[in-house]
């Protein structure tokens, strides 16, 4: 049986997890190609208007799943990672969302576990061992030993990150987001923490390529990936109120960590157009720059982005931090 998973959403974060657990259930797993013109086209014509870009392109590599002729496609119900907390909604009800035009588009079946820890952390586990057993039949010590290779699976690819490589060194065929060339630099480079979500951050077609625009300036890239999970927790406690957005918590606690630390010269933030809760937390994120006197841009995405603008925002806000240092040194 082969099962496709669309590259985009969680792909960035959870691919070694979901591919190395659904191989030990003894399934062929495929992923969708990179995002493009077509795929992204296709969803923006079957979604709603209101859905932002990133689960738009979803929609897009559902179909482009469906051209390659797998026999399922794997989009889980990511309600909770943590106790306390919520993914973003669109992420609860994404199977229902593809599920209502399933029919329409001939897609193949939907694998849809629903993982939930907002009440037992412990439950997780459950979930994907029930999954396994009742969808594919498989005996109880097979499912745990599928379970535990994905952890091990996920906790090397994390760690990876930790280490200073970037979800596109390390997951396939990630072409896009690569830079070219690099400008010869004076001195020390500028370092820019590039804040968002890694589905806004790590789809090249998404984002014009941004990465590797940045990159090929000279700067160097601070992702939060690239800070242990467990820091970016400790880090976003420092806001007025709990935030109960777990992936929103992470970015908080990106920019708390760098700015409290003075480990970037300059902030750029990838927000998508439409998402509630990265609008809000944008508030928070700008009130810390301030705080600390560090430069913030926020670039917001959709399907209409376009290059010329990009390039423009990219280099003024690149002169504007050596201008800055410039001053600063006088």
């Amino acid at each position: 049986m082969r099962v496709g998973i669309p590259r985009s959403l969680l792909y960035y974060k959870y691919l070694p997890f979901w591919k190395t657990f659904l191989t030990g259930l003894g399934l062929e797993v495929e992923t969708s190609p990179l995002t493009n013109k077509k795929i992204l086209s296709a969803g923006v014509k079957v979604a709603e208007n209101e859905l932002c870009v990133p689960v738009k392109a979803f929609y897009g590599h559902c179909m482009s799943l469906r051209d390659r002729g797998v026999d399922a496609l794997f989009v889980p119900r990511v309600v909770s990672v943590e106790e306390r907390a919520y993914t973003c909604p669109k992420f609860l009800g994404l199977p229902d969302m593809i599920g209502a035009v399933a029919d329409n588009l001939s897609l193949p079946p939907l694998l849809t576990p629903k993982l939930n820890q907002r009440e037992k952390p412990s439950e997780f586990k459950w979930q994907l061992i029930n999954f396994a057993r009742e969808q594919f039949g498989l005996g109880l010590l097979d499912a745990v030993a599928a379970l535990e290779s994905a952890k091990v699976a996920q906790r090397r690819y994390e760690e990876s990150l930790v280490a200073g490589r970037r979800p596109l060194d390390l997951l396939p065929a990630s072409k896009l987001n690569r830079a070219r060339w690099r400008a010869p630099v004076k001195g020390r480079p500028k370092r820019i923490g590039l804040l968002g979500h890694p589905y806004n951050i790590y789809d090249g077609y998404i984002t014009q390529n941004l990465i590797a625009r940045l990159e090929e300036t000279g700067v160097e890239l601070i992702v939060p990936e690239m800070t242990d999970h467990h820091v970016l927790m400790e880090a976003a406690t420092d806001v007025p109120k709990q935030l109960y957005w777990s992936y929103e918590k992470e970015i908080m606690g990106a920019i708390n960590h760098w700015t409290g630390n003075r480990l970037v010269d300059g902030v750029i933030y990838v927000l998508a157009f439409a998402c509630g809760p990265d609008s809000l937390i944008q508030v928070l994120i700008e009130h810390r720059a301030r705080q600390h006197r560090v430069p913030l841009m926020s670039l917001t995405v959709d399907e209409h982005s376009g290059e010329a603008g990009l390039v423009t925002r990219i280099e003024a806000f690149i002169d504007m931090l050596t201008r800055k240092s410039a001053i600063s040194a006088a």
